[in-house]
């Protein structure tokens, strides 16, 4: 995504992916009640439903789908230097697949104990984008499993296959779920609210989609966050692998640069290795008697070095799977259904993989065996997009951004699926960029710690500046592990 030479040159290609629907209406908002078991006593809060086009690239339809909102009034509204209240903040969630009107709830009373959490200097909406969570369609494909190193089964893939299938009969058009479509959700959003031009924030996908605004509808955008962003011209499946490999080496060079976890955990990266090998060659079996496969290996290694406790536990598990307790594995084994997958797979087969290969995937991979665990699972990726067949995006939803729109980009230093190299890259395309890496953190870094949370709320206060960084933790701060006892 690049502005917008390429966008006429798109045109003149006879690209159609911005192209208006061919019966546009306008959008309509629909106040509804919220839920009665919200809390009432921190925000002034409005639900509703945003109806709009199902159709975004000029394809022949009336059908219109629902989005969910929910605005949340800001606390104590706050003005620039000019005398100006600042603009109403739209939230990104991640995924593709992820939610954020069902956990709103949560979030207004968690502002009982922070009530400096959000919606504190401009009001918020939180949407769910569509094809997910409360939206309708609501792409929801129960009793498959999915994860960020894909599906973990065969039958997973078949399930998804069937899931997506399912839904294009029931009328749903797969090829209008994606970030350019969501971007013209947002445009109409800002119409419908009346919001002028509004701010971005948003997490792990979520910045892809704002990448989308910003590329299709920059008029309606002063100043963006994206905290550990995915950019657009990023990889899904080809390089992850790589990638994940890489986390687990800073995480055991982190211990190994500790006298007492090296002490612990003598070698602990050639061994590790060494046990993958034995998981490519086939199913493992454990103490208990339970046998696990190579895709239950990979789905561990990418959901553990996403998570901050998975990071600090990690020598400490690969221990264990090492000894054969495989207790580590079987726990992540138990939970692999957080996406809304439908919504996810429709977002992959049009923007993301059409640019990738299943080639490109093992190659990278070849001779790094924790790398090569995440390659069968990554696979099947490919093989849902084939038996669907979405259209392919347009190549300029697989660019790198350029604009002038002030963003600031907060990455953790540990991240398998968007990590530090892809933030500093993509944000060279932002003239007006500030970059923020953290040290010993993990995905999902800004909600982390009250100085990056008071960080993003002072760029958006005023983007002119730069961003103070004097809380940050100094780059040889050690990382703190969690063990199971002494060692032995």
């Amino acid at each position: 995504m690049i502005l917008r030479t390429l966008a006429v040159m798109a045109f003149a290609a006879g690209l159609t992916s911005l192209a208006p629907p061919a019966k546009a209406a306008p959008p309509v908002f629909t106040e509804k009640p919220c839920p009665a078991d919200w809390p009432t006593d921190v925000r002034q809060v409005r639900c509703g439903t945003l109806t709009v086009d199902e159709a975004r690239d000029g394809t022949v339809s009336d059908r219109r789908i629902g989005l969910a909102l929910v605005i949340v009034k800001a606390s104590a509204p706050y003005k620039d230097a000019s005398g100006q209240a600042l603009p109403t903040v739209v939230m990104f969630h991640g995924g593709p697949g992820g939610a954020m009107v069902g956990g709103a709830g949560r979030m207004l009373a968690a502002l009982r104990r922070n009530p400096e959490a959000f919606a504190a200097d401009q009001d918020v909406i939180l949407f769910d984008q569509r094809g997910g969570g409360a939206s309708a369609p609501s792409m929801d494909c129960p009793g498959v499993q999915l994860t960020d190193a894909g599906p973990p089964s065969d039958a997973d893939r078949d399930g998804l296959i069937a899931c997506l299938k399912g839904y294009r009969a029931q009328g749903v058009d797969l090829d209008q779920y994606n970030a350019a479509a969501t971007a013209m959700d947002v445009k109409d959003m800002v119409q419908a609210l009346n919001l002028g031009r509004i701010d971005l924030w948003g997490g792990s996908y979520g910045p892809r989609i704002e990448a989308a605004v910003i590329t299709h509808q920059p008029q309606i955008v002063r100043a963006a966050v994206m905290d550990s962003p995915w950019p657009p011209e990023g990889n899904w499946a080809v390089g992850t692998p790589e990638q994940v490999s890489a986390a687990v080496k800073i995480i055991l060079g982190k211990c190994q640069a500790q006298a007492v976890c090296a002490a612990r955990h003598p070698d602990l990266q050639a061994r590790f290795e060494a046990e993958a090998r034995k998981w490519l060659a086939g199913p493992v079996t454990g103490k208990d008697g339970k046998t696990f496969t190579v895709d239950d290996l990979s789905a561990f290694l990418m959901d553990t070095t996403y998570s901050a406790r998975g990071v600090r536990r990690l020598p400490a598990d690969l221990e264990k799977i090492i000894a054969g307790d495989l207790s580590p594995v079987a726990e992540i084994a138990e939970d692999r259904t957080y996406y809304f997958e439908g919504q996810h797979m429709a977002h992959l087969c049009k923007e993301e993989l059409p640019f990738e290969s299943k080639a490109r995937l093992a190659a990278g991979a070849a001779g790094d065996p924790v790398a090569e665990v995440l390659v069968p699972s990554l696979s099947r990726l490919f093989d849902v997009c084939a038996a669907v067949g979405e259209r392919p995006a347009a190549p300029i939803e697989n660019l790198p951004v350029k604009t002038d729109i002030p963003t600031l980009f907060v990455a953790a230093e540990i991240d398998p699926g968007c990590p530090p190299p892809l933030t500093e890259a993509a944000a060279k395309g932002y003239s007006r960029s500030q970059v923020v890496i953290v040290t010993n953190a993990t995905h999902g870094v800004i909600n982390a710690s009250t100085c990056t949370r008071k960080m993003a709320r002072d760029f958006l206060r005023d983007p002119s500046k730069p961003v103070d960084r004097s809380c940050l933790p100094p780059a040889d701060t050690p990382l703190t592990f969690i063990e199971d006892g002494p060692a032995a």
